[in-house]
């Protein structure tokens, strides 16, 4: 299901079931025909979000993506199963029509995981090695003991042991007006400054019982499964990957970040410097998507090289 038939919309909202779950895609660029000229690579960046994974709290950042690389490459942004709201009287496809089209082309992934996500991507790389992934750039990235970390700590017992009770409020808060709804999303991001438009609209509706009960869910699962650093994994794609850890950040410590550095010192891991937080797509967005732009030029450059060649190349064979 689309919401925009035109393909000229910058901005696309797909709903799909993927194994049987609802799923929202946010994709930034052209939805069809992506790669019409022969001569520019095909690429796709993906981004895997982190808890909640609710698409629109990425839109700026896969916007200012999209527009940072001359709008060369299109940008997508998938959802957790689960963490969408259904528009009313909407109809779904049976399954995700578009990944054999996209993934069965030979096309380049940039992998761009965000908290959580970017365990997932780890898990991409270990189970689906006969994807073609050009880099992955993981951010602020709770890869390993999760539940330790300090919010790990004070958010384990509430999602674990007291996820149920926690189901009475939030079930009434859903029939709160929208106004209210609205209120409270804004009281309870008062302390941040320039907090982004799209988030604020998100939040709000993600006032939704179903919503909530899968995003605190996934809270569970990764407080309980999310222990050990796959080292391995991350030694095997290690110049593929690109870590970012933040200064300040309770679910992934900068204790993290020195033993990442100690056991991978040729790894390209990276510590903010800019009091960036954990939850970057509510105030940095655009930042933040300014500095995968410049991490992922190199790798961009050498396939547009490869590609013009191989282009050159058929020319004249013909």
């Amino acid at each position: 299901y689309r919401t925009e038939p035109e393909e000229q919309v910058l901005v696309h909202k797909e709903f799909t079931y993927i194994n049987g779950a609802v799923t929202q895609v946010l994709k930034c660029g052209p939805w069809k025909d992506l790669w019409k000229n022969e001569r520019a690579p095909k690429v796709l960046f993906l981004v895997i979000p982190g808890n909640p994974g609710i698409v629109g709290y990425y839109q700026t950042f896969i916007q200012t993506l999209y527009f940072g690389l001359n709008q060369k490459y299109p940008v997508w942004v998938v959802s957790h199963a689960g963490h969408c709201k259904l528009p009313s009287g909407m109809e779904m496809a049976e399954d995700f029509q578009d990944r054999n089209d996209v993934f069965g082309l030979h096309v380049k992934l940039v992998l761009i995981g965000h908290s959580v996500g970017c365990y997932i991507i780890l898990e991409i790389m270990k189970y689906a090695p006969g994807l073609e992934v050009l880099r992955s750039v993981l951010l602020f990235p709770t890869i390993e003991h999760i539940a330790q970390s300090p919010n790990g700590k004070m958010m384990t017992p509430l999602l674990c042991q007291l996820r149920y009770v926690l189901y009475v409020p939030v079930y009434l808060m859903t029939f709160l007006p929208a106004r209210v709804k609205n209120y409270l999303v804004h009281l309870a991001l008062r302390g941040h400054k320039h907090v982004d438009e799209t988030v604020l609209i998100t939040a709000v509706d993600m006032i939704n019982m179903d919503c909530i009960a899968n995003v605190m869910y996934l809270g569970s699962e990764e407080m309980r499964m999310i222990t050990e650093r796959n080292s391995a994994i991350i030694r095997q794609h290690l110049k593929k990957l690109t870590f970012y850890y933040g200064t300040g950040d309770r679910w992934c410590p900068v204790q993290f970040y020195e033993e990442m550095k100690m056991e991978f010192p040729d790894g390209d891991i990276r510590l903010c410097e800019k009091g960036i937080p954990h939850a970057f797509v509510s105030t940095f967005p655009k930042e933040v998507a300014e500095m995968v732009i410049d991490w992922v030029q190199d790798d961009l450059a050498r396939l547009q090289m490869e590609t013009e060649h191989l282009a050159e190349s058929r020319v004249q064979n013909v």
